[in-house]
């Protein structure tokens, strides 16, 4: 953090959401890059957020909440 930051600066930085780029989507679910847009395609996984032109990233609260809700497999 900037040290000439106001608190309110602050704040407002730490409240927006952290977004996740695709290889740490990939790292977080298992899933491969097609498998996630397939899966964004059918609505079963959360949409991107466009963050530029040709960016997109995912909302970390997203994911999260999508890997808790999955069923896990067992042996």
């Amino acid at each position: 953090m900037n040290r000439t930051q106001s608190s309110a600066q602050r704040e407002v930085i730490e409240a927006l959401p952290q977004l996740l780029r695709l290889p740490a989507v990939l790292r977080a679910t298992g899933l491969a890059r097609s498998t996630v847009y397939r899966m964004v395609a059918e609505h079963t996984f959360p949409a991107p957020v466009k963050l530029a032109k040709r960016a997109v990233g995912w909302r970390h609260d997203d994911v999260r909440k999508w890997t808790v809700g999955r069923p896990s497999t067992s042996r």
